[in-house]
């Protein structure tokens, strides 16, 4: 705790009681790292899967498991997600666009942990490649909303109205995102 010098040892001790409970909620929501390494278990579609080691020069999901070389185990998983998360956000933002008749500019994704998904006025949307590692319905639920920016710049209710058409039961999606979402930030791959 940061304590203000013009704050006394006894008052701040006090703030520190007084806020013990929600403390104590806080630290527990933080997760342990996961280092990339055989036998670590990561999430691809939700499903959690161990690495294990190969020969080939990339990494691919091979049944309940993925398939790593050794040494590039972090880049290559990375390559990895990056490639399946453009592949399946590519097909729901063109289902979702369509659905709307919409066009929209570039998809990009980044390793963002304040938010999932953007879009800007110019129609370009931005993903975290992350959301590879989430179910499938938790990433069509993040399309579907920014690709309903497409129509609303904004989050009133005829934004969500939007939202509803486009991916009718959300609410699990979100309130997933808000409370497992920052677990995927566990995984050291960056």
């Amino acid at each position: 705790m940061t304590v203000p010098k013009s704050v006394s040892m006894r008052d701040a001790k006090g703030f520190a009681e007084q806020k013990a409970d929600w403390v104590t909620r806080a630290v527990s929501r933080v997760h342990e790292p996961v280092e990339i390494k055989p036998g670590a278990r990561v999430p691809v579609e939700g499903v959690m899967r161990e690495i294990a080691h190969h020969s080939a020069r990339s990494a691919k999901v091979d049944g309940q498991g993925l398939l790593v070389p050794v040494g590039r185990e972090v880049p290559a998983l990375v390559a990895l997600l990056k490639h399946l998360a453009r592949d399946r956000l590519f097909e729901r933002v063109s289902h979702h666009a369509k659905a709307l008749g919409r066009d929209y500019g570039r998809i990009t994704l980044r390793d963002t942990r304040s938010r999932w998904g953007s879009c800007s006025s110019q129609g370009n949307l931005m993903f975290s490649w992350r959301l590879m590692m989430a179910t499938p319905d938790v990433l069509d639920y993040v399309a579907a909303h920014e690709v309903a920016h497409l129509e609303r710049m904004d989050h009133s209710p005829a934004f969500w109205r939007v939202v509803d058409r486009l991916c009718p039961d959300h609410q699990a999606q979100r309130k997933w995102l808000r409370e497992q979402g920052n677990a995927l930030h566990r995984y050291r791959l960056s």
